[in-house]
């Protein structure tokens, strides 16, 4: 059987879906790297990253963010009992989803004027019709988007992982091939590799691999007993809006009123802000909730709740040390990855510092991402959807006031902020219903990683005071050479403390490290 046919485990399920989310972020860091190149932090590139803030918002209000979780349970249910019974079920929700996203879609295109006035309140008239332009090209992407969702869902019900995730690497390369190919057109390249790329990438290919294997057998049907009740569970999804939806729109949204460029700047930080937590959290959440839901549709509650308390305690353990080193070689990175072309060394700096701002509720968005699908596990859409709309209309008035106050650096600082109180909403709600089984011990592992991470960071911020390249002479080497010397000895150093003082929580990573992990877990064990 071809591999990417394959049904995986949770192991194998996690480890393809990290590589194909690095190789997605690293490629996203290529795009933004090219528009950096070719429009650095200028007008043109804040109306490009402004121009997904409607139609993000439109696929939120589908639950388009979340639309393969919440499937996946009822489709597990309904073809559990009866496989003709899921397909109906499954064509049903094809339908409606389909003519819900078509109609909204439309609806956008024809308004697309007035609608970029709201997606970037700060611009000029001038620049709010291009703007509009813009949003005419991306706004069908949404479509294919939440129809390829639907595919995804069942190959994922089925353990087949491998398609969806090479679908943001081909929408990424279709993105990066429209933008050389019609560079002399400003950023317009870039908005029709977003659409041609959300068809091949997002659609086409779950399409044509949903029909392999046990096939796909749609029909038209408009009507199934479990839609009402899917709907009544995707509702709160759609009228909720949860902070880690609409961050990224608040950030375009507030960056427009804090002048040309920081947009740019803000999402560009954004972009290596996220890659960590794609890498890592979203990796482990994706592989680990097909089996949580299996879980606790079994009633398996001791072995649900060890699982929720292994994802969260990997995710920290992983994203700690982590952000606190990119913390150290933030500079060096975005001067590496964006300096050149017309993105300058005022540029390298204002995002730098954006950057380590937003590099502080890393673990946090991680934490978050996978205690959240513990909640959709339960079939609970309601409490994160709860949470997470009530600190987004208590954040709203705060990413006002510190854009005014502070610029740029205010909205990084009410982005960070925001994640956080969500992560504490979340943990405290959870163990109002559940209890702290999913937490235990979790408190106190946290605290010696990170004192493994500080101790770890110290020889690596030396390593940075003493370059043997000029970073004004020879910028790229010097960066280069910051960045390999420190994680180096960054990850050497957290590599050999953690076997000594934290070898129950390093085992998990030590032991796919090969022989010199396995070698440290042998000493400390003699």
């Amino acid at each position: 059987m071809a591999f990417w046919k394959t049904r995986h485990q949770m192991g194998l399920a996690a480890l393809i879906m990290g590589a194909s989310i690095l190789l997605s972020r690293f490629m996203g860091l290529i795009r933004d790297k090219l528009i950096s190149l070719l429009f650095g932090a200028t007008q043109e590139s804040d109306l490009y990253f402004a121009a997904f803030v409607i139609p993000d918002f439109i696929n939120y209000l589908l639950a388009g963010g979340y639309f393969s979780i919440t499937l996946i349970p009822f489709l597990a249910q309904h073809f559990e009992k009866d496989p003709e019974e899921g397909w109906k079920f499954f064509s049903t929700v094809f339908f409606w989803i389909t003519a819900a996203i078509s109609v909204l879609t439309l609806s956008a295109m024809i308004f697309a004027p007035r609608l970029a006035f709201l997606a970037a309140p700060g611009i000029t008239p001038e620049a709010s019709e291009r703007l509009a332009f813009f949003l005419r090209i991306i706004l069908p992407a949404q479509v294919f988007f939440l129809c390829g969702s639907c595919m995804s869902a069942l190959l994922y019900l089925r353990k087949q992982f491998f398609v969806p995730a090479l679908s943001s690497v081909v929408y990424n390369l279709w993105i990066i091939g429209g933008g050389v190919l019609m560079r002399h057109r400003g950023m317009e390249g870039f908005c029709w590799g977003v659409l041609v790329g959300s068809f091949v990438g997002n659609f086409l290919l779950p399409f044509l691999a949903a029909r392999t294997g046990d096939g796909l057998k749609m029909r038209l049907c408009l009507y199934h007993p479990g839609l009402k009740r899917y709907f009544l569970m995707a509702l709160p999804l759609m009228i909720g809006k949860s902070i880690t939806i609409v961050d990224e729109q608040f950030i375009r949204i507030f960056g427009s009123l804090a002048g040309v460029g920081a947009i740019s700047w803000l999402s560009y930080a954004r972009r290596i802000m996220l890659v960590p937590v794609s890498v890592v959290a979203q990796a482990i959440g994706v592989a680990s909730y097909p089996f949580l839901s299996e879980l606790y549709a079994k009633r398996e509650f001791p072995r649900f709740f060890s699982t929720v308390r292994a994802a969260l305690q990997n995710v920290i353990t992983l994203l700690i040390p982590l952000s606190l080193w990119m913390m150290l070689v933030a500079e060096p990175t975005v001067r590496l990855i964006f300096q050149q072309g017309r993105f300058g060394a005022a540029d390298t700096a204002n995002t730098t510092r954006l950057l380590q701002q937003l590099l502080i509720c890393v673990t946090c968005w991680g934490y978050q991402q996978v205690l959240g699908r513990a909640f959709y596990a339960r079939m609970d859409t309601l409490s994160p959807a709860i949470l997470g709309s009530a600190v987004t209309v208590l954040v709203i008035p705060v990413f006002y006031v510190l854009t005014k106050t502070m610029g740029p650096m205010g909205v990084a600082l009410a982005s960070a902020s925001s994640i956080v109180a969500y992560s504490l909403f979340l943990t405290i709600w959870w163990r109002v219903k559940e209890g702290r089984e999913a937490f235990k011990g979790l408190l106190s592992s946290t605290a010696k990683v990170l004192a493994v991470s500080l101790a770890s960071a110290v020889p690596a911020w030396v390593s940075g005071k003493a370059n043997a390249f000029d970073a004004q002479g020879s910028p790229y080497l010097a960066a280069l050479f910051e960045l390999t010397l420190s994680g180096i000895l960054f990850g050497g150093s957290f590599a050999l403390l953690s076997s000594f003082f934290i070898p129950e929580l390093a085992r998990p990573f030590l032991e796919r490290t090969g022989p010199v992990g396995r070698f440290l877990l042998r000493k400390k064990t003699a």
